[in-house]
């Protein structure tokens, strides 16, 4: 009986890896801040993977590129924005004392 190869593995070998969509690592290695290296977008953006919904990583990513709409979210009253300020705040944590 002849082994088959596995098609994922074909797809794999001629594709390459899934490239990851991590939106925080992106947007960091991407970001113009002097301390931002891969090193270090790579170890945030594994928390961010470990601590954040797909959906606030994608938020997350845009404070970024745009500081002033964290500010706004974080003094939001509304309930939605307040609950994510309080996962970006664990998330934020977490990066800090991992990362740094």
């Amino acid at each position: 009986m002849k082994k088959q190869f596995p098609v994922f593995l074909a797809i794999f070998l001629t594709v390459g890896a899934p490239l990851d969509a991590n939106p925080v690592e992106r947007a960091c290695n991407r970001s113009d801040r002097s301390a931002a290296n891969a090193r270090l977008c790579s170890c945030i953006g594994g928390v961010a993977r470990a601590t954040l919904s797909r959906r606030d990583m994608r938020q997350a990513a845009r404070f970024f590129r745009d500081p002033a709409r964290a500010e706004e979210m974080r003094m939001s009253d509304r309930s939605r924005d307040e609950a994510f300020w309080d996962r970006y705040s664990e998330f934020g944590e977490a990066a800090e004392s991992q990362c740094s």
